[in-house]
Formats: structure tokens, C-alpha cells, sequence
């Protein structure tokens, strides 16, 4: 897994190390050990510091962007005694318990939802979508809302349906690595539980204390790990979905190969809420690695490099191997390498913190795309031309090895100017190159109408298709992923 920082990016996360050590390992291998916290933070496991006290409150989301209000029904008195009946206790009306679930993690987005549902079993799930479609109330589903493109809250008043407490493992295999779990489990959760019987996640990202596995497939989050063991589009084996009407889709198998029909599974993935609400999964993970080695490397960019495998004295051999040239070569001017578990997360923590630092810079312009790797800086640099002053800083980091580059602008304060600067300039440039709009965040309600920089008119209209097919009413997750029909 390769992972790409600029220098100058790195400036606004790299902290003072804590201790340093250098050595030398035959005439070339100079690689320091850098030290820094001696625990694991996920920038959001606790969101708490984008939302300190005396921070400005968030312009709600209309006042802020062109969008209105589509002929939905308003949650009424006999509604919520309606959701009361199903969900006895778990119906939350109370605005400063509603606050958080109303605000994006990056504060960028609120919506204004009178009602909290927090459903255990997809029976209720059933029962709530079955009413909300009856009544034509729309919902908005929300898993552990880290996303970075507005998708997991409500653009106006949407009931929003959290899968916080469907967070059981419904079984493991231990012997094909089989996992079946709730929605709601938490990513670092099933993380560890997974390690505990030598597996692990095929999945990883900086939000793990956050974010649902639920949510997770329904945007195809990509993650640390994607080139190693792929997309969740080939490790998820089977879905269980509530359909828009309350009919529950049990695909929820657990075989390697299955070969009957449309794989169905495949249209809840990345769809990010809008044609089901995922309640259960089936994920296939890989045996834990016998042997783990973390390179953080210097050239004009920092590089973090991990290698997996089941030999430890092979693998750092090839590792060290390796550094030798690249540092004979002059293509690498200094590193640090670690194999011990806990040094080896304290390395990955200066990647996943990134984001938890950007936004202590201010306002942050997030773009996620996908670029052809020998261009995948230049839009960096092209911009600090195009903005100059206008923004703080210019920000590029992602994934070397797929192509995956996080385009990050801070400002002061949000700015239309800056805005309309930025968009839709980023998106037409990944155009020219045949790139992406969005690599594996998803396009949420930010991204909607830039959908065809990527496909083409035909596509978008066979989205729509399947969106009027499942959900006729519309009701699941509106004003997001696909642009706004007439």
C-alpha cells in the first residue's frame, strides 16, 4: 500500500517527535525512528472537536446551497406515536439529542429532522419504511455520519433513520473467514473482534471508531487496504436490504460463488441509501498477516509504504532490500521503517490525521478523485496558481497505488467566491484526464450534479431507472447521488 503526502502538506499534521533515534545498517540504510502518541486516534472517533463550544453555528444546508424542498409529507403528532408503537422507547425528539444527527462531521451541512428512529432489528426497519411509504415521508439513513460529501444527513426534514443499534455479529467462520454482522457494527469494533480469531478487516480507514460497516458498503468506502485486498464490490458475499416499501431482500449468503441471476447485491453497494437501507452484511476477511512492515519514506514527498506477509525475517529483508536502492538511487533522502505493531500505528495515525488537522485550518474544499498516477499531483499545483491568496492552503495527499488523490483548499471562512473558483473547474480538469469525480467517498448531496463528468448521458438515465424502480416515491435518501430529475 502506497500512500502520498506533499512535504508541504505534511507541515500542517507532523508533530515534534517524542524521541529519535538513528542507526546504520551497512554503508547506506540511514532510517530514523520517530516517535509520537503511544495510542491510536482516529481523527473521528470523537467528533468533538469540530463542534467545540462557542464554534459558529452551521448554515443550514438550503440557505447555503440551490435546492428545494421536494412534496414530502411532515412528520405529524400521529406519526411519531406511530413510530412509538414500533420502536417503543427509541424515538428521539428532542432537538439537542437531534443536533448532532442534523450536522455532517465537517460541518459543512445541517439539516433540520424533527425525529430520530434507532431501529434494532430490520423487522423494524420494515415496519418504519413500510409507514414512512404510506405516509410519503422521506428518510434519510445514517450510519456512524463520517462522510465527506453530505450523504448521511437530512437536507431538510427528513425522518432520519440510524442503524446505531444494530450492532450485533450474527456469526463468524473461522475457518473461511466468513463474517455476518448487523449494519450498525463499528468498523474497529469488527476490527478487533475479527483479529482476536487471526483475521482481519479487508477494510480500514481513519474513521474505523466511527463509521458503520452498513454505511461503509453503502458507499464503497475504499480505505488503507484496497490495493492489497480490493473493493468492497469483491469482498461483500451477500446483503440483507429493506426495500424503500418495507419488503426485506434476504441475499445474505454466505457463499464464495453463486452464480444464479443478477447479482443484486451489487445495486445496494455504493448506492449510497438510496435504493435500500442495508441492515445486515456478509463480508469475506482475509487471515490476519503472519508479518507486518510500515516504511515512511523522504523525497520531495512523504511516502508511507506497508507490505504484508507470512514470513517476518523474508519480508524485512525484501523491505530493507528495497530501501537500500531507492536511498543508493537518491530517489529517497531519509525514512523510518517499523515492524513492531504499536510503532507501526503510530506511523499510520500521521496519515488517518490528516483530515482531523485540515480542519483545524480553517474552512476545507474536500474533493476525492481518481487521476491517471503520472498526473495525479498536477492539479495541486495548478491550483495554488489559480487561487493564490484566496485560499490558506492547497492540499494533496492519497493513495499512490490506485490513483486516489484527496484534494483539499482551506479558508478562513466558506466562500462562494471560492466556491465557484473551485467548481465546476476541479471537476471539468479530472474530466480532460478521464478520472474520476469521486474515487471512494461517494457523491452524496455535494456531488449529485457532477455525476456526468463521469458517465455518460445514457448511464445516469439508467440510475434513475433503478431509483423509479425501487423507490418509487422517491423517499430513501433524497436530494442526494443522482442530479434532480424534472
Amino acid at each position: 500500500m502506497l500512500h502520498l503526502v506533499s512535504r508541504c502538506s505534511a507541515r500542517l499534521f507532523w508533530a515534534s517527535p517524542r524521541w529519535r533515534r538513528t542507526y546504520t545498517q551497512g554503508a547506506s540504510l540511514r532510517l530514523k525512528w520517530l516517535g509520537c502518541p503511544h495510542h491510536r486516534c482516529s481523527p473521528l472517533a470523537c467528533r468533538e472537536y469540530s463542534s467545540a463550544s462557542g464554534s459558529p453555528e452551521v448554515m443550514l444546508t438550503p440557505e447555503r446551497y440551490p435546492v428545494q424542498r421536494l412534496p414530502f409529507s411532515t412528520v405529524s403528532e400521529e406519526d411519531v406515536a406511530a413510530f412509538e408503537c414500533i420502536i417503543p422507547g427509541r424515538v428521539v425528539t428532542d432537538p439537542e439529542q437531534l443536533e448532532a444527527c442534523n450536522v455532517d462531521w465537517l460541518r459543512s451541512v445541517r439539516g433540520s429532522s424533527k425525529v430520530l428512529l434507532r431501529p434494532q432489528t430490520s423487522e423494524e426497519v420494515s415496519q418504519i419504511l413500510r409507514h414512512c411509504c404510506k405516509r410519503n415521508l422521506a428518510v434519510n439513513p445514517q450510519g456512524g455520519n463520517t462522510g465527506m460529501v453530505g450523504g448521511s444527513v437530512p437536507v431538510f426534514d427528513e425522518v432520519i433513520l440510524s442503524t446505531a443499534l444494530m450492532n450485533k455479529v450474527i456469526s463468524f467462520h473461522d475457518v473461511s473467514g466468513i463474517l455476518v454482522c448487523q449494519a450498525g457494527c463499528v468498523l474497529e469494533e469488527l476490527s478487533r473482534y475479527v483479529q482476536e480469531r487471526d483475521f482481519i478487516m479487508p477494510l480500514d480507514l481513519g474513521a474505523k471508531g466511527s463509521c458503520h460497516m452498513g454505511g461503509n458498503v453503502a458507499t464503497n468506502a475504499g480505505g488503507l487496504r484496497f490495493l492489497r485486498y480490493g473493493s468492497l464490490r469483491g469482498t461483500v458475499l451477500g446483503l440483507e436490504v429493506v426495500l424503500a416499501d418495507g419488503t426485506i431482500l434476504n441475499c445474505l449468503t454466505s457463499l464464495r460463488k453463486d452464480n444464479t441471476g443478477y447479482d443484486l447485491k451489487q445495486l445496494f453497494i455504493g448506492s449510497e441509501g438510496t435504493l435500500g437501507v442495508i441492515t445486515a452484511v456478509s463480508i469475506l476477511c482475509p487471515p490476519r498477516p503472519k508479518a507486518v512492515n510500515v516504511a515512511f519514506l523522504e523525497s520531495p514527498f512523504y511516502v508511507l509504504v506497508e507490505t504484508s506477509g507470512s514470513s517476518a525475517g523474508h519480508d524485512a529483508e525484501k523491505l530493507t532490500s528495497v530501501l537500500e536502492q531507492v536511498l543508493n538511487s537518491g530517489l529517497v533522502s531519509d525514512g523510518t521503517m517499523a515492524t513492531d505493531q504499536k510503532k507501526v500505528q503510530m506511523l499510520w495515525a500521521l496519515r488517518e490525521r490528516i483530515t482531523e488537522a485540515l480542519s483545524r485550518d480553517g474552512y476545507v474544499f474536500k474533493y476525492d478523485i481518481s487521476l491517471p498516477v503520472e498526473r495525479l499531483y498536477d492539479l495541486v499545483v495548478d491550483l495554488r496558481t489559480r487561487l493564490g491568496p484566496r485560499a490558506k492552503h492547497v492540499v494533496g495527499y492519497g493513495h499512490l497505488g490506485d490513483g486516489n488523490l484527496h484534494l483539499n483548499v482551506t479558508a478562513e471562512a466558506f466562500s462562494q467566491e471560492l466556491l465557484g473558483a473551485l467548481e465546476p473547474y476541479v471537476y471539468a480538469w479530472t474530466a480532460e484526464q478521464r478520472g474520476s469525480v469521486s474515487a471512494e467517498h461517494g457523491l452524496g448531496f455535494k456531488k449529485k450534479n457532477v455525476l456526468h463528468y463521469s458517465k455518460p448521458p445514457e448511464a445516469v438515465r439508467l440510475m434513475q431507472q433503478l431509483k423509479g424502480l425501487l423507490d418509487p416515491k422517491g423517499i430513501l435518501n433524497p436530494y442526494k447521488t443522482l442530479p434532480v430529475q424534472a
